[in-house]
């Protein structure tokens, strides 16, 4: 069964709630009955096994627990003899059997339905004369994971989560990630590793702050058990919203997960993995997200702890609380000693260029380049999230580079990669297939520069893209077309994006016309500045600051000079810069020959009508 046909069966459900549920409160019900069905399935072949073990462990007076789940075969058990399908079997007590059936379940999983906050719903649909009706409903689909597998179940909470969000006007997106970002964050993150994730007996840890459903540690924990790779994984996570959290927890049960590596909070101002450290970390924070709330705590240990907190190398301005994230993340790292860590995180264009020279977000991207922490940045296609068709970009931070990226960092324009979607999901109108996802991660992983040859045929449409590596030659074009050439993939030092903002002053003038100097102080007899001439030039780490100044700014103003105490380090990350590829416009005469057309054509209409 397809995760799109199961969606469309569960989704039916809503025909019963309808009128007596607001379309925006559908999900209230349709998910937890969606996780106690597929906790159900789960749990039913080892059922009469569990009741017995409990009858034996009761008799013999000792804790039930650990035995339960070892019977069941899994980290979560439920000791009530009731199932979905015998509380059909007593219709007139349906609402105190399933009260019952799921304070059955073990610790971990009440918890996910106190998320749910499932007793109110159960009330609620019972008062309405409905709880019969839709456990039967979800009592006749079989969600066993050998039936559905845990990646098309993501898959389908997912979607389910993307149409309730649209009904009530929210933001699918804040809660989780579309599976082809996914899975190329997670290809570009591993792809280094491959070799050694082969060898037998490997333990891995991943971690997402921002974890949604769990779609990203899903995802990665399929890459690392599948394809060869043998490692074993233990994921670690932390999400804000219940309904989410409740989700991603479920799923970690029945992967046979420790859930208590799920932490339920805010992720800035309450850090649920105090003094941990990852291998691998992924992380899709929102993006534009003020931090007002959490604005006091985060001051806080800037200001008190500096380095030795999360936040040390700057705050970014209050209106978008992206980098805090993975400043967060940088704090997760483990240390290069112990064997280090790469992690990606999504981040809109802001972070990339927002934020003078001395301001948090350019203290922040000092931070980084100074340590050379980032290994690649990749543009992707706009249009490719739920809530959202801004451009954004892959980061990918690493403590442990290969030798041959020390000091370098790769931009990747995967910009042009996407392809449109037949059918539209929100504001997602473009997605990566696996040979776009291939592409991509085949350019990282040569970590060399190259271009992308995009063939036009005679009406200048496109029909072909080939990356052409450094050195090769770009195909031939097509006949009666052309082939342009653009760059794709380039590598620069770090010290590329640096830069130093000086103070330009010029002195101030008497009625006379002659500079005002300082009567006293150290700066007696120099002159004094006028604050309305005051500059600023901003001069590349590479160049020298004298040299500049001579040659760009005394031949305009001979009498300037550079206030050396206000001079400020910055750094910015000028993505669209590097792959811009001016096209001179067509020649006048052809310019001039189409006009002649469009005026004549003009002309001869005004002619018909005035006949």
């Amino acid at each position: 069964m397809d995760h799109q046909t199961l969606s469309d069966f569960i989704w039916s459900v809503a025909d019963l709630l309808r009128g007596d549920y607001k379309p925006a409160d559908y999900g209230k019900v349709i998910l937890p009955f969606t996780v106690l069905r597929r906790l159900d399935s789960v749990l039913a072949p080892t059922k009469a096994d569990v009741l017995a073990e409990l009858a034996v462990r009761t008799q013999a007076g000792v804790n039930p627990d650990p035995f339960l789940k070892r019977k069941a075969g899994q980290s979560f058990f439920n000791a009530s003899p009731m199932d979905l399908k015998k509380l059909l079997g007593d219709p007139d007590n349906v609402r105190a059997n399933l009260e019952a059936y799921v304070q059955g379940f073990s610790e971990e999983v009440r918890d996910i339905f106190e998320r749910f906050e499932f007793a109110a719903q159960i009330d609620r649909l019972a008062r309405a004369k409905l709880l019969y009706q839709v456990a039967e409903k979800f009592a006749d689909i079989d969600l066993h994971p050998d039936r559905v597998s845990n990646s098309q179940m993501g898959s389908v909470f997912e979607e389910l989560i993307r149409k309730f969000a649209e009904l009530s006007n929210e933001t699918a997106g804040e809660h989780f990630t579309p599976r082809d970002v996914i899975r190329l964050m997670v290809d570009l993150l591993f792809i280094e590793d491959d070799d050694a994730l082969t060898m037998p007996g490997i333990v891995r840890s991943i971690y997402d702050p921002t974890a949604g459903t769990g779609g990203m540690l899903s995802v990665a924990e399929e890459y690392l058990t599948t394809g060869g790779h043998q490692a074993a994984v233990r994921l670690f996570g932390q999400e804000l919203n219940p309904e989410s959290y409740a989700i991603c927890k479920a799923d970690m049960l029945i992967k046979g997960q420790d859930v208590s590596n799920i932490a339920f909070g805010n992720t800035l101002s309450e850090d649920g993995h105090v003094g941990k450290t990852f291998d691998y970390m992924l992380a899709n924070p929102p993006f534009g997200v003020e931090w007002k709330k959490v604005e006091k705590e985060v001051r806080r240990e800037h200001e008190q702890m500096g380095h030795a907190g999360r936040f040390g190398p700057g705050l970014p301005r209050v209106s978008d609380g992206s980098l805090l994230f993975l400043m967060h993340m940088l704090s997760k790292m483990r240390p290069h000693a112990e064997g280090g860590c790469r992690f990606g995180i999504v981040l809109n264009g802001s972070p990339l260029f927002t934020g003078g020279a001395g301001s948090g977000e350019s203290e922040i991207r000092r931070y980084l380049l100074e340590n050379d922490l980032v290994e690649a940045i990749v543009a992707m296609p706009t249009d490719m999230f739920f809530n959202t068709g801004i451009a954004t970009y892959v980061w990918i931070i690493s403590n442990r580079k290969p030798d041959h990226r020390r000091g370098l960092v790769q931009l990747i324009d995967g910009s042009g990669f996407g392809r449109k979607m037949r059918k539209s999901l929100g504001s997602k109108r473009k997605e990566l297939g696996e040979a776009e996802i291939a592409a991509i991660t085949q350019l990282f992983g040569r970590s060399e520069p190259a271009d992308v040859a995009i063939l036009l045929d005679a009406a200048g449409k496109e029909v072909d893209r080939v990356v052409v590596p450094e050195g090769e030659a770009a195909p031939a074009s097509q006949e009666g077309g052309k082939v342009k050439i653009a760059p794709l993939s380039r590598l620069l030092p770090t010290t590329a994006f640096g830069y130093r903002t000086i103070t330009v002053e010029r002195p101030l003038l008497d009625e006379q016309g002659r500079p005002v100097v300082f009567e006293k102080g150290k700066n007696k007899g120099k002159p004094q500045p006028d604050s309305a001439l005051r500059d600023t030039e901003n001069v590349p780490l590479a160049e020298d600051v004298q040299t500049y100044f001579e040659r760009e700014v005394l031949p305009h103003a001979p009498d300037a000079w550079i206030d050396p105490t206000k001079t400020k380090v910055g750094y910015e990350i000028p993505f669209n810069r590097q792959f811009y590829v001016f096209e001179p416009p067509r020649p006048l005469v052809e310019i001039d020959a189409d006009l002649k057309l469009v005026t004549d054509r003009i002309k001869a209409m005004i002619a018909e009508l005035a006949a």
